[in-house]
């Protein structure tokens, strides 16, 4: 089953077992439910993050097999599953500094 296939289950459970409204995006549910689904069905834990702006966080979700997960979340619980993928090939992730 492809990573895409599994992140849209993960997501319909994730949903299925919070309390998203009915008309909230297919992709997005309670952050709460979507770590734990990650966790649980992926073993993706987070790598790093960084501000979109003051009320969204960007956050990269990794697991020891290569596969990949990138949320952006809000201040009031709430994540999007902005992209998923796999063959990711850093342990770290490291911000590139000019003049490095």
């Amino acid at each position: 089953m492809t990573r895409y296939l599994m992140a849209t289950i993960v997501l319909a459970a994730a949903m299925t077992s919070g309390a998203v409204t009915a008309n909230a995006a297919a992709q997005c549910a309670p952050r709460a439910d979507i770590i734990k689904a990650l966790g649980d069905k992926f073993h993706e834990s987070e790598a790093g993050r960084g501000l979109i702006n003051p009320n969204v966080v960007l956050e990269i979700f990794v697991s020891d097999q290569g596969s990949w997960t990138v949320l952006a979340s809000d201040t009031k619980g709430q994540s999007c599953v902005l992209s998923v993928g796999e063959g990711w090939d850093s342990p770290t992730i490291t911000a590139a500094m000019p003049g490095a």
